[in-house]
């Protein structure tokens, strides 16, 4: 899968792989069952095939039935939206972005997460990041 299509993904398109990663494998009905306001059994099925045609998915057979296996892992799939979210929302500036998180969720952290985060903060700086 090229870089530019692991961007190109409809808002239904990133639901299907929002259950996929979830869930780390399922048939169709699995997935329909799973969406919110969910299209037809048919649509579904069809939106796998175009999304296994653009390698974001590929698909195993269980008897009769396709099952579906997201082909990026989840950890590579949130790196890949973070560096898209950073570019298209924050000039590429990552502190730009953890400050606007900082700032969502300031009252929401607790002692523990800062102390992870300081300590992230700190091995940037030792490793000259």
């Amino acid at each position: 899968m090229n870089k530019q299509a692991q961007h190109n993904l409809s808002r239904r398109e990133r639901q299907i792989m929002d259950v996929l990663h979830r869930t780390g494998k399922a048939t169709a009905a699995e997935v329909l069952e799973a969406l919110p306001n969910a299209p037809s059994y048919s649509a579904v099925r069809a939106l796998l095939r175009v999304m296994e045609e653009k390698g974001y998915v590929q698909h195993e057979t269980d008897g009769a039935k396709y099952v579906y296996l997201p082909t990026l892992a989840p950890a590579k799939a949130r790196q890949s939206a973070l560096k898209q979210m950073l570019q298209t929302f924050f000039e590429g500036s990552t502190e730009q972005a953890v400050a606007a998180l900082l700032d969502l969720s300031r009252s929401k952290l607790k002692q523990d997460e800062l102390d992870r985060l300081s300590a992230l903060i700190e091995q940037a700086r030792k490793e000259g990041r």
